[in-house]
């Protein structure tokens, strides 16, 4: 029962990292637009910076998204297949035209 018990609490913690609007909205973003910034997220989000960078820690703690420093960027992905598939889930049938800001 102790590994079934694990298992439970593994999908748990991804659901957690999730269950916030913006946090689903960033992943959606990464997804959709590929390896990304701040600064790029900021403009396509219209959020703060800081907001952002608190999701993305909240995101990057519980393995959802991976940090790649270029420079003086720290680009974002999603290094989780699982979140691309609760996002697939959830907005699979209402798929609208998803817009990319590149620039900051």
């Amino acid at each position: 029962m102790e590994g079934l018990e694990s298992i439970y609490m593994e999908k748990a913690e991804l659901l957690k990292a999730l269950s916030h609007p913006i946090r689903l909205q960033i992943v959606r973003g990464l997804l959709h637009c590929g390896c990304r910034n701040v600064g790029c997220m900021e403009a396509n989000i219209g959020q703060s910076q800081s907001c952002i960078s608190q999701h993305l820690m909240r995101l990057k703690a519980a393995g959802v998204v991976k940090a790649a420093r270029s420079g003086n960027e720290v680009y974002y992905e999603v290094s989780d297949p699982r979140a691309a598939a609760v996002i697939a889930a959830l907005f699979g049938e209402c798929e609208e035209e998803y817009h990319c800001t590149t620039s900051q």
